[in-house]
């Protein structure tokens, strides 16, 4: 038998020494955050915890331990027939639960007995999560951005994923939050992650840039939908170098319906979210809109949204939390044409590599 006990620390470090990542915990737990790469082999599922659980309040913990093992007992036997048969005398898979306790360790005791060689993580998915934050902020820290700012619907994100497929570093925070930071950003079908997913996620992606080379970012809030950004990061965002995009109006009217197709398919949804609007635009306003939406006046809204809504105190917004707005490097789309945005991140890499250069 080989269970072998690893810190949190160690884990993350050796995350891609292991052939699994095993979480013990049940589905919702794993469906809240879980380890990168992680697979969920519950120890027990979410029906049966609560089954123990209301028996060991209701009866006593010796009996809820009684039925605790034969449930787990079952369930670990399911998942060594259905994931383990295959798999050679070498593999090796580190396990984790929620504090590293009988739930991955029952799991690890079979594994081990069978001849792997087994990984615990001590201290479990607890133990991960306070470490992962602890390096977040040091990830967030050591990398040197480019905040790329500019009005609502001047083509910021697409400059990012242009910027991507140009070999570009980029920093998706939209993407990662599945939302489109405003109040009307809600994307139909696609929930948020969790603020612990969120968190994992993030960290994932920060910690696989290289710094030496700039990390291109959209100019965001301190929340994106219903998540936060850590500090450490908003606050290295505020004090980078910023590109400042502008785009023709019309093109930004365009660019947005074509960016959120779901509003024109679905106009009683394009109203709902823009009841959120009514505190600050007040109710005339807003049902003036909602009116125009049912007749199907789709780009008169849009309009009138961004310049009653979105580009008044912009610029003095953003001024006030990015130190270098007023110096920011231009970027002038004359459209949104994927050939416009290409001419572009070339100019942005060149001008970048230059100066980079010249510092060095």
């Amino acid at each position: 038998m080989s269970v072998i006990r690893i810190s949190a620390a160690d884990t993350l470090a050796r995350l891609s020494e292991f052939d699994a990542v095993i979480d013990a915990r049940s589905e919702s737990e794993f469906n809240l955050d879980r380890l990168p790469g992680a697979e969920n082999w519950p120890s027990l599922n979410d029906e049966e915890r609560v089954r123990v659980g209301t028996l060991y309040k209701q009866v006593s913990p010796f009996e809820a331990r009684k039925l605790g093992a034969a449930l787990v007992a079952k369930n670990i036997g399911r998942h060594i027939e259905r994931e383990v048969q295959d798999k050679p005398k070498d593999w090796h898979p580190v396990v984790y639960c929620w504090r590293g306790g009988h739930r991955s360790s029952s799991l690890a005791l079979v594994l081990g007995q069978i001849g792997f060689r087994v990984h615990v993580v001590e201290g479990g998915y607890k133990a991960f999560r306070a470490t992962m934050l602890e390096d977040l902020h040091a990830q967030a820290q050591r990398l040197s951005y480019r905040v790329v700012c500019g009005p609502t619907g001047s083509g910021k994100t697409r400059l990012l994923h242009a910027l991507a497929q140009a070999g570009a570093q980029v920093l998706d925070l939209e993407g990662i939050a599945s939302h489109r930071a405003s109040v009307l950003g809600m994307i139909p079908g696609q929930p948020q992650p969790s603020q612990k997913r969120f968190d994992t996620l993030l960290w994932q992606t920060l910690q696989k840039f290289d710094a030496a080379q700039p990390v291109y970012v959209e100019a965001e809030s301190k929340k994106v939908g219903n998540v936060a950004l850590p500090d450490s990061l908003i606050t290295a965002m505020r004090a980078s170098k910023c590109l400042r995009v502008e785009l023709p109006e019309d093109e930004r009217v365009e660019l947005l319906l074509e960016d959120y197709p779901f509003f024109v398919s679905d106009p009683d949804f394009f109203c709902e979210r823009l009841e959120a609007l009514t505190m600050q635009r007040g109710k005339a306003v807003v049902e003036e809109w909602k009116a125009m939406v049912s007749a199907g006046q789709f780009k008169p809204v849009v309009r009138e949204l961004l310049r009653l809504h979105y580009d008044p105190g912009y610029a003095n917004s953003t001024r006030r939390n990015f130190a270098h707005f007023d110096d920011a490097q231009a970027v002038y789309l004359e459209n949104r044409s994927k050939e416009t945005l290409d001419l572009n991140c070339a100019e942005i890499l060149a001008l970048e590599s230059g100066m980079s250069k010249k510092t060095s």
